[in-house]
């Protein structure tokens, strides 16, 4: 009950973070706690379209601003965390994702390949843009696992959607990668100052945000 209930304190504690202590940095080993966080997110088939691209460039941030609507807690803060999807997927994604299956497991071929199957002809009966809203609603899967591991670690992190995605992928160069940016999320240590830090949580009643049946 105890645990329960740090996790709940430490959830009423995080608040979407408006200003950031610039002067304080995130240490290496919180910074690996996210990594690991974020490869470790559920995904649709475990297929992982998905990428988190780390700025920690000052400079390139500082470039970004203006592609935020001048949102400053994207350079403010000790990290910029992207979320990125991939641009297609295509079945060369599918079979390395089978082959690591069976190389980690030690699963065969017998087993895997229907499934494999199934799955190459899934993704190409999808058009494109399907593929892509696919691949960002794991996007916001992972946004949500890398903020409530912020909060349990009390790494301050604010969500964002507002921004240019075409101006941070052709500053960033993500389309070399293949890449598309989807979701922000800046973090850090909130500054002293920032007041709405203070403010209290807005929520619906319990029983009105949950149908128990």
């Amino acid at each position: 009950m105890k645990r329960i209930m740090d996790i709940i304190e430490k959830l009423e504690w995080r608040y979407a973070t408006k200003k950031f202590n610039s002067s304080k940095k995130l240490p290496q080993d919180k910074l690996l706690t996210l990594k690991k966080a974020f490869n470790l997110t559920a995904t649709s088939f475990g297929l992982q379209t998905i990428k988190l691209l780390i700025v920690e460039n000052k400079e390139v941030r500082e470039s970004l601003v203006k592609h935020t609507f001048n949102q400053k807690q994207i350079f403010e803060a000790s990290h910029l965390l992207i979320i990125c999807i991939q641009k297609n997927i295509v079945q060369e994604d599918v079979d390395t994702y089978y082959n690591n299956i069976k190389q980690i497991r030690n699963t065969p071929d017998t087993i895997l390949d229907p499934y494999r199957k199934d799955l190459i002809k899934m993704m190409g009966k999808m058009s494109l843009q399907e593929r892509l809203q696919w691949s960002k609603n794991q996007a916001y899967i992972a946004l949500g696992n890398l903020m409530t591991v912020c909060a349990i670690e009390t790494i301050d992190a604010c969500p964002m959607e507002g921004f240019n995605p075409a101006k941070y992928d052709e500053i960033l160069e993500l389309d070399k990668k293949g890449l598309k940016s989807v979701l922000l999320l800046p973090i850090g240590y909130r500054a002293d100052d920032d007041i709405f830090s203070e403010f209290k949580k807005v929520r619906k009643p319990l029983e009105e945000a949950v149908i128990e049946l």
